[in-house]
């Protein structure tokens, strides 16, 4: 496993988290708990555990996706019947000794097995519970399901993402999930240090609806200033102008003269100095407003010359400038190779599994791989034994349907 031990105790060491999520934004949060030290007990349904054990569409060697292997490191399975008497019981005593819970059951659904965080709170008044919804716990669409789909089409993200007059486009990366659960993290970890300094916990509610909204601060500001909402914009930027990707004779690559200093270096690399006595580009606004006809008179220089040709002239003389990478060009790159972007981690079933990085580095404390990601129930006598139940007691709440049928 590619880390880092310095000798000092992580962030988070003996900080008790009970995740009772699956698929993305609850898992991901938590595993970035778990990262800084946190004991991440993972809560899942006997006989299937997390839906994303069984996704992606390809096999590898066991039964779990590389999917569920990239968002699970740092936890232990346990497997708990959240219907059944006996699995609440085991539940209620994990709770106790918790200093965090994350769930994105559908609002309303663990208060209705009686795990709500009402309960809870008088079980461990310090305990931080964390909600993860589509929508939220409240509001007249707290009830719909909610994925990263719904939250990008009806938050407005959709509405500006693609080109004017294309069919609807998502992000091509789940940005309403992701976002999701770094701002409950924030949260969470600003509930627990709260409920450090009063002994008070407190229910954290985070939405894949809300996080969407807070992404889009740029054209809510747009419309709210102007009247008009915004529209796509493809990979162009409504603040400055040239900012986006521009063709090459050899394909797209992108770049940045997004300022008057700027401008003006790149007409002069360019040759093209008499575009900066031109009345439809002399200032920002004036480039904002013509953009089409700005784009075609920098392309047509653009185009006597190879992508690679123009990033590299373009950032000798300090223009921000790039290529157009896929996944596989980009973790071929030197640079993640230097951020260790890519870290392999050990997997009983699988062997070596490949893992994004820490997307943070910490120069103390840096985060480290301590555990694999669980198999199914793996830990289930390990963490009962953790809460007083001995041989007897396991075999009682076995019998009661605790861990299953």
């Amino acid at each position: 496993m590619q880390t880092q031990d310095t000798g000092r105790p992580l962030p988070l060491a003996g900080v008790r988290v009970l995740d009772i999520s699956q698929v993305m934004a609850g898992p991901f949060a938590s595993m970035l708990l778990g990262d800084l030290g946190a004991d991440v007990i993972k809560i899942e349904t006997p006989g299937t555990g997390d839906q994303t054990r069984g996704s992606m569409g390809f096999k590898m060697k066991g039964a779990d996706s590389l999917g569920f292997l990239n968002m699970n490191r740092n936890k232990r399975s346990v497997t708990l019947d959240l219907k059944a008497p006996a699995g609440k019981e085991v539940l209620l005593k994990l709770a106790k000794d918790a200093d965090i819970l994350i769930e994105n059951y559908r609002p309303g659904a663990l208060r209705r097995l009686g795990l709500g965080y009402e309960v809870l709170k008088d079980v461990n008044p310090r305990l931080v519970y964390t909600s993860i919804s589509g929508f939220g716990q409240t509001g007249p669409w707290a009830d719909r399901p909610g994925f990263d789909l719904m939250a990008q089409a009806m938050s407005g993200v959709m509405s500006v993402t693609g080109y004017p007059d294309s069919p609807p486009v998502k992000a091509g990366v789940p940005v309403a999930d992701i976002g999701c659960a770094l701002f409950a993290v924030y949260a969470t970890l600003s509930a627990y240090i709260g409920a450090k300094n009063t002994g008070q916990g407190q229910h954290v509610d985070a939405s894949l609806f809300d996080a969407a909204i807070s992404f889009g601060v740029w054209d809510i500001c747009d419309w709210w200033g102007t009247g008009r909402p915004p529209e796509p914009l493809g990979t162009s930027n409504k603040m400055t102008a040239p900012y986006q990707a521009m063709a090459s004779s050899d394909g797209y690559f992108v770049m940045g003269a997004n300022n008057q200093k700027l401008w003006g270096q790149l007409c002069k690399l360019m040759q093209r100095e008499a575009l900066l006595q031109d009345p439809r580009f002399t200032t920002i606004s004036l480039r904002l407003a013509n953009r089409p006809a700005l784009q075609e008179e920098l392309e047509r220089t653009f185009k006597q010359r190879t992508k690679e040709y123009w990033v590299g002239l373009l950032l000798e003389n300090g223009i921000p400038a790039g290529p157009i990478l896929s996944y596989p060009e980009a973790f071929g790159s030197e640079h993640v190779k230097a951020r260790n972007m890519r870290m392999e981690i050990d997997h009983p079933v699988e062997g070596k599994v490949p893992n994004i990085g820490f997307a943070v580095k910490l120069s103390g404390t840096p985060q480290q791989v301590r555990r694999h990601p669980p198999l199914l129930g793996e830990h289930n006598e390990e963490v009962m034994a953790e809460i007083g139940l001995d041989g007897p007691g396991i075999e009682r709440l076995r019998a009661q349907g605790a861990f299953g049928s």
